[in-house]
């Protein structure tokens, strides 16, 4: 006899089950996962991505947070091409501010919050709480880093006042 991970019922032969599973809940899993991702399709097909809220704050005033659809990231790694590297050993040396260093920064980070925004847009949510950036440095010469953008996905809606 094998026991349903669903039902927790126990049916004769092991050939009953695909997957651990019963077909009576193989069948109602498969109907949940059906209408979560047509609600997840119909949302997102409503939101325009640059109308999704990206805040680093877990509790922004004005909204209430309905629902909390789960943690998203998003990735960008980037290479510092030999010369901005020449520049800014120079700018090291001298003092200043590297604008080719910079420009690579904020173009990173533009591209990752527009993958952040996507990715809450797959999930069906309409703003990412709590966004954090991580910067990590993929090589020991320095030519190479990994940005990070962390946050949760979440339904909201303007508070009442």
């Amino acid at each position: 006899m094998a026991t349903c991970v669903g039902c927790q019922q126990s049916h004769f032969g092991i050939f009953q089950l695909k997957a651990g599973f019963c077909e009576e809940c193989r069948n109602k899993r498969e109907a949940s996962a059906s209408a979560k991702a047509e609600k997840r399709a119909a949302v997102s097909s409503k939101t325009n991505i640059e109308d999704i809220l990206l805040t680093t704050e877990n509790d922004p005033q004005g909204l209430l947070i309905e629902e909390r659809l789960g943690i998203i990231s998003a990735e960008c790694a980037f290479g510092m091409h030999v010369f901005k590297d020449l520049f800014a050993g120079v700018r090291d040396i001298v003092g200043g501010r590297s604008a080719a260093v910079q420009d690579t920064l904020r173009d990173s980070r533009e591209v990752v919050l527009h993958e952040l925004r996507m990715e809450a847009a797959q999930v069906g949510a309409d703003s990412v709480i709590a966004v954090d950036f991580e910067y990590v440095d993929l090589s020991t010469s320095g030519n190479m880093v990994l940005l990070v953008a962390n946050g949760t996905a979440v339904r909201t809606r303007v508070q009442s006042t």
